[in-house]
């Protein structure tokens, strides 16, 4: 689950890919171009309707230039509109303050226009150019303005929801990453206690008969702990890793047993850089010492397999053990290895997981995972 969470928090941010600012006022520039060509058109082609002939010139002047007012006006409409958004709890307040923006924006857009092209005319050859009467002129102008001004709100207001929703998913997505994180973290520090504990008891029950043996298994421990250590801050790694840490333990353990105890190791080599759960083998293992050996022999083998399963790996831990009794009908509980293993497949990996445990000559757990590497985790 918590590899799945990563790719849907991952696919969020594919998803939402928030444009640059410089390519969303690039998009605003063409935006208002294009309203100022349309206008020109829909003026130009209505002289021509009505026979006025000879003002291409002027119709295009005029547009444009009122287009490119409201580009510059744009930046304080956008920031009045969103200091003065209306909502629930405030439309009472703010949709007089809204209507108030814009009549300031209009006033602000007039003015600019009136001003710009009476100081561009002559510049272009139009001469002095008349804007007519303003006390008309602005009523006039705010006509259509509010239309232009509540098409802009309503788009202001589309594009801010789905930058809300978008950010919401992606802190949505985010917590629940990390508290998958949080609790893949606790299940593997319930797991390195149980495992350090059971480790020093078998060295512990050595150490009065041979010391030497004792301080090896110590040494031994003490290197396993420092590469778990090191290999801590991951909940994958290697197979290749994995087994290394595996090896460290079953040498502790071997130098215990001696001869009573064998291990049989059979890895696809083309599974070394196979992402697995880290010290995922270690308490199936443990599990097999524990319970299987000395229940009908005091010779223990425990057979250990990595092989590929289509689009997933299979591993597989057997011994020779009495099995688990009960466990075709369900009369029989979970230990801490065995309970803390399922979680944490549960965890990384969700429903693209498989555990299961069968009486076949002694216990075999098959694990069923993901077949992924490095190279290709997002």
């Amino acid at each position: 689950m918590y590899s799945l969470i990563q790719t849907k928090l991952q696919s969020a941010k594919d998803s939402y890919a928030v444009i640059s600012r410089k390519q969303s006022w690039l998009l605003v520039f063409l935006g208002f171009t294009a309203l100022g060509f349309l206008n020109f058109e829909y003026r130009y082609l209505d002289n021509l309707a009505r026979g006025y002939t000879h003002t291409f010139v002027v119709r295009l002047f005029e547009e444009m230039t009122g287009a490119y007012t409201g580009l510059l006006l744009f930046p304080l409409f956008l920031w009045l509109v969103r200091r003065t958004r209306i909502r629930r709890d405030n439309w009472w307040r703010m949709v007089p303050l809204t209507m108030l923006t814009f009549v300031v924006i209009s006033i602000c857009d007039t003015t600019l226009m009136s001003l710009s092209r009476s100081a561009l005319a002559p510049l272009f050859g139009l001469g002095k150019y008349d804007y007519g009467n303003m006390f008309y002129r602005y009523p006039m102008e705010f006509a259509q303005h509010v239309l232009l001004f509540s098409v802009a709100l309503s788009t202001i207001y589309f594009f801010d929801s789905y930058r809300d929703a978008r950010n919401r998913q992606l802190a949505s997505a985010d917590l629940e990453a990390r508290l998958a994180e949080a609790q893949l973290q606790n299940l593997q520090l319930q797991l390195q206690p149980h495992f350090l504990f059971n480790t020093l008891n078998t060295i512990s029950s050595v150490m009065h008969e041979d010391v030497d043996r004792a301080d090896t298994m110590l040494a031994q421990l003490s290197d396993l702990l420092r590469r778990t250590l090191r290999l801590s801050h991951s909940q994958e790694i290697p197979l290749k890793d994995e087994l290394s840490l595996l090896k460290l333990y079953i040498a502790i353990m071997e130098e215990r047993f001696a001869e009573e105890l064998k291990v049989k190791i059979e890895i696809d080599p083309t599974l070394s850089e196979a992402l697995v759960p880290q010290l995922i083998l270690q308490p199936l293992v443990e599990n097999s010492i524990r319970y299987a050996r000395g229940a009908h022999s005091s010779k223990l083998d425990i057979c250990i397999v990595a092989s590929r399963d289509q689009e997933d790996m299979a591993l597989r831990v057997s011994d020779n053990g009495p099995g688990i009794p009960g466990l075709e009908d369900g009369r029989w509980r979970k230990g801490i290895g065995l309970s803390n293993t399922e979680q944490r497949l549960a965890g990384l990996y969700g429903e693209s997981q498989r555990m299961f445990l069968e009486n076949a000559e002694g216990l075999t757990v098959t694990i069923r995972v993901p077949l992924t590497t490095e190279s290709s985790v997002i």
